[in-house]
């Protein structure tokens, strides 16, 4: 049994098919079919089932893929923190949210406090984090919405209200609160199924028996806003983004929602089996150790900005 073996096992036993994983690992269907036969012979078990050209895992062989997963990731954790110290002097940290803006003043602040770390950033929904979670592809998440399962870690960072924004001149313009029913006839400004934005949405009408009316749908959070205030349809925005300073602004109406629930939860993620380097430890820690948001919620009237002011905003 050598590595090579493994990893040419764990590859099948992926596509439990041997041409496409030969086609993958670059090697002839035969030398792979071989190499398989001697691992099985080693064993003294087969793994696979075979019916005529096709096979299927069985029960030994993921008793052993769970194992050799583990032996595997290992490894490759090794080879990931000799480089990286040798690279990088810290390390390397990989951290994917929903929202850009939501951890861009997080990540300054730490690359400030450690110019040596090497950070990266992506932006998933909740279904991609939670695959690159446990693909080893990012070391945290900072989610808007529950990532739970065997092996996730996740301490809370920040709870915030999240209000209803709508265009100035709106019905609602001026108000202070607004039920969802009154709002079951409005068309909103919201994110596909997979954002925060859309599972709070549907949650909030699900509870009242009824649907959203959808005005437009995408994938960039941070448009939202603009729409909004461009006449397109209301839309539900976190409230951090109506602190983000007067100058940047983009001009809608505040109003809160008069909803159980209508709030967003950040919580930091990780996968506790997962090697980190000392980067990611220290972003931890960083991230872990100091209020991650403190936002005050402000009058709405009195915090509202001038309609004569068109720069643009943010959406957190």
């Amino acid at each position: 049994m050598d590595l090579l073996q493994l990893r040419y096992f764990q590859v099948v036993a992926r596509y439990e098919h041997i041409s496409r994983a030969a086609e993958e690992l670059r090697v002839a269907q035969p030398s792979l079919s071989r190499s398989i036969a001697r691992l099985e012979a080693d064993l003294g078990s087969p793994l696979f089932d075979r019916q005529g050209r096709r096979i299927r895992l069985n029960q030994y062989g993921e008793m052993f893929l769970r194992h050799v997963d583990r032996a595997l990731a290992e490894l490759d954790d090794g080879r990931r923190a000799v480089r990286e110290a040798r690279d990088t002097g810290l390390g390397r940290v990989r951290v994917a949210s929903e929202t850009l803006l939501t951890v861009t003043p997080l990540l300054g602040s730490f690359r400030a406090a450690h110019p040596r770390a090497d950070v990266r950033l992506f932006q998933s929904n909740a279904e991609d984090m939670d695959r690159r979670l446990r693909a080893g592809e990012v070391d945290f998440c900072v989610a808007s919405q529950p990532l739970a399962g065997a092996g996730l870690a996740s301490v809370e960072l920040a709870r915030e209200e999240v209000l209803l924004a709508v265009p100035y001149g709106h019905r609602l313009d001026g108000r202070e609160s607004v039920t969802v029913r009154e709002l079951a006839d409005e068309p909103f400004v919201t994110t596909r199924p997979g954002h925060w934005q859309r599972a709070l949405l549907d949650r909030l009408f699900a509870a009242e028996g009824l649907t959203p009316r959808l005005s437009c749908e995408g994938d960039e959070p941070a448009a939202s806003q603009d729409m909004i205030s461009a006449g397109l349809g209301v839309g539900l925005i976190p409230a951090v983004s109506r602190r983000a300073g007067t100058e940047s602004r983009v001009p809608v109406a505040w109003v809160r929602v008069d909803a159980p629930g209508c709030h967003r939860v950040l919580t930091l993620v990780w996968n506790r089996d997962a090697y980190l380097s000392e980067a990611a430890r220290k972003f931890r820690e960083f991230t872990t150790s100091r209020p991650f948001m403190t936002h005050r919620l402000p009058d709405a009237r009195r915090d509202r900005a001038p309609r004569s002011v068109l720069a643009r905003g943010h959406l957190l």
